[in-house]
């Protein structure tokens, strides 16, 4: 990377092993090095010194924010499906090659790297998210259950800052979350994805607990709408939107905006269905969730899952996916996608027969505990890397219940957030720029 004083190399100086997905060891980096090309700085100024300093001490934040993820030998950038529907040629690349660009959070570092073949080995897509592996044991069945979370870097931000969508489409906050489950040589995948309303929109800071959004009155949205559903089709086939924002007071403009623009797009391929969430499960009746999840169940059922047989025999796609958001796509999403990955899981676990006929996943209280506290993990990783907290109604996604407690935590989380939102994302948005080559491009 290119800064006042000159070049610096950016290297992982230390990993964690996270676990092994399919074979492969995954590894999250836990500390960087940034390594001066120069041995001195006398040529330059006071003012250049100065400069340089807070550019490095920028890069340092956004190294420092947890969750990149990394693997020498697999491709953590693709979903299951898309591996499998690759080609020989393909599968011979480099990952640096082949990578989803979407989620190569070191692309703008690698560009000088991707030209020469020779060095492509020391030069590793790195992901950011969340992952969890997990080794399981459900009815004397053993089992690999991991959840992986890519966040997409083309429209990369924090809340507030970075709302809505580009000219291009690209959705703030998009997140890819798939669920894999690995039994005796059978693969399963479910995937979904969350992303800000998908047209120009912002909510900037202004001392308020909670801004106002403001949606742009002077641009054509449809442009980019078309683009990112157009994208989104090619990608992940059908396409249900779960619009979780209130249905009165400062959202609901945006839920009416959401609504009228699928209807204009007169596409068979996009669904949309609205579900107030504040408004539905008010006064801790979080049980009226079961209401969401049976109202898609059908579609559900015709998207499927990607499953694959210990041959390599392809059983089963995933036909469609369900794309989430709230106001930030963090806490109300991922209570909803929490729920809709277990359905999917029951569905595969009985496949497989590590299920019996009749049995439930929540009634297998060791992995029940684990999938509940993995789904919240998520939701924190998330929540930390867009908003600065942890995320908010996490005791439910925990428990099951939503508690006293955790409206208590909620309170302490959003009195954060406001601080952080207000007086310290500025900083982090430009750091999260310059390294991605958006500031000075």
């Amino acid at each position: 990377m290119k800064l006042v004083a000159g070049n610096y190399l950016i290297i992982i100086a230390k990993k964690k092993k996270v676990g092994d997905l399919l074979n492969h060891t995954i590894w999250k980096a836990t500390d960087f090095d940034i390594l001066s090309y120069k041995k001195t700085m006398l040529h330059l100024t006071d003012a250049q010194l100065q400069d340089n300093k807070s550019f490095l001490t920028m890069i340092s934040h956004v190294l420092n924010v947890d969750g990149f993820y990394f693997s020498t030998s697999y491709d953590l950038t693709h979903t299951l499906q898309r591996l499998a529907n690759t080609s020989p040629e393909f599968q011979e690349m480099s990952l640096l090659e082949r990578a989803d660009q979407r989620f190569v959070w070191n692309g703008h570092l690698l560009r000088e790297f991707a030209a020469q073949p020779e060095i492509h080995r020391f030069a590793m897509p790195v992901i950011h998210g969340f992952i969890a592996l997990h080794s399981c044991c459900v009815n004397g069945k053993y089992f690999d259950w991991i959840l992986i979370s890519r966040r997409s870097c083309f429209r990369a931000g924090v809340r507030y800052y970075v709302r809505g969508i580009d000219s291009e489409g690209h959705a703030a906050n998009f997140v890819e979350t798939e669920q894999i489950v690995h039994y005796n040589g059978s693969k399963a995948s479910f995937v979904q994805t969350r992303g800000s309303i998908p047209f120009f929109w912002s909510q900037r800071p202004n001392l308020r607990y909670k801004p106002k959004p403001q949606i742009n009155k002077t641009v054509n949205h449809m442009d980019g709408f078309q683009r990112h559903f157009d994208s989104q089709i090619i990608s992940y086939g059908k396409q249900v939107i779960l619009n979780l924002v209130n249905q009165k007071g400062s959202e609901k403009p945006l839920e009416q905006a959401f609504q009228k623009m699928v209807s204009s797009l007169g596409n068979g391929m996009v669904r949309y269905v609205a579900f107030d969430f504040h408004k539905e499960c008010s006064h801790l009746r979080w049980d009226r969730l079961q209401i969401l999840v049976d109202q898609v169940s059908e579609l559900q059922d015709e998207f499927g899952y990607f499953l694959v047989d210990v041959d390599g025999k392809i059983m089963s796609q995933q036909e469609g996916t369900f794309r989430s958001n709230c106001m930030d796509c963090l806490d109300r999403t991922n209570v909803i996608q929490s729920l809709l990955a277990r359905r999917s899981l029951q569905a595969q676990l009985q496949r497989l027969c590590i299920l019996h006929v009749g049995q439930r996943i929540e009634e297998q209280a060791e992995f029940e505990k684990i999938y509940k506290n993995s789904w919240a993990d998520n939701a924190n990783a998330c929540a930390k890397q867009y908003a600065g907290t942890g995320a908010l109604k996490t005791d439910f996604t925990r428990t099951g219940k939503r508690t006293q407690w955790g409206l208590v935590m909620d309170g302490w989380n959003s009195l954060i957030r406001y601080y952080k939102n207000n007086f310290s994302d500025g900083f982090r948005q430009d750091a999260i720029e310059l390294i991605s080559g958006k500031l000075f491009s």
